[in-house]
C-alpha cells in the first residue's frame, strides 16, 4: 500500500459547516452567533479576566504581603565548614569560592554562623557574625575580622 493508495479519515469526510450563507441553511442571518450584544460583532470580544464590568477577581482579592526594599541578605558559612582550611591561614570571599563553600557574595555580604566545631587557628574575614562563632573561632586560636563599624 502507498500513501496515495490511502484511504480518507472518518473526520476528512465530513464537510465543513459552512455559516451565513442565506436562511434556508439553519445557520444563516445571524450565523449562529444570536441576535446583537458584543459576542455577536465581528471582533467583538472582551479581556482576560472581564467579567461584564462587575469589579475583577484580581481587583477584588486583598494585595498581600510586604517587601521591605531596605533589608539585608547575607549568604552564610557554617564555622565547621572552615576546618578544611590549613591551621593560620586568611580565610576570605575568593578562598570560600574555591573550596565551594559560596558560590558569590550576593547581597550584603558574607556572615558566619556558629554550627559545627573549628579545631585550628584561622583569621577570617567575614561582614558579619554570630557572638557565638566568634567565640568558637578565637577558642580555637584563630580571630575573626569583620568590616569597621561591625564589632
Amino acid at each position: 500500500m502507498k500513501l496515495n493508495e490511502l484511504p480518507p479519515r472518518q473526520a476528512d469526510r465530513k464537510q465543513a459547516k459552512r455559516v451565513a450563507r442565506g436562511l434556508g441553511c439553519g445557520t444563516g442571518k445571524t450565523a449562529g452567533r444570536g441576535t446583537k450584544g458584543q459576542k455577536a460583532r465581528a471582533g467583538g470580544y472582551h479581556k482576560v479576566g472581564f467579567e461584564g464590568g462587575q469589579m475583577p477577581l484580581q481587583r477584588r482579592l486583598p494585595k498581600g504581603g510586604f517587601k521591605n526594599p531596605f533589608r539585608k541578605v547575607y549568604v552564610t558559612v557554617r564555622v565547621g565548614d572552615l576546618d578544611g582550611f590549613d591551621a593560620n591561614s586568611d580565610v576570605r570571599l575568593e578562598d570560600m569560592q574555591k573550596k565551594g563553600l559560596i558560590r558569590k557574595k550576593m547581597g550584603n555580604g558574607i556572615k558566619l554562623l556558629a554550627d559545627g566545631e573549628l579545631t585550628k587557628p584561622l583569621n577570617i574575614h567575614v561582614d558579619k557574625a554570630s557572638k557565638s562563632a566568634v567565640a568558637k573561632v578565637e577558642a580555637a586560636g584563630g580571630k575573626v575580622h569583620l568590616p569597621a563599624g561591625d564589632q
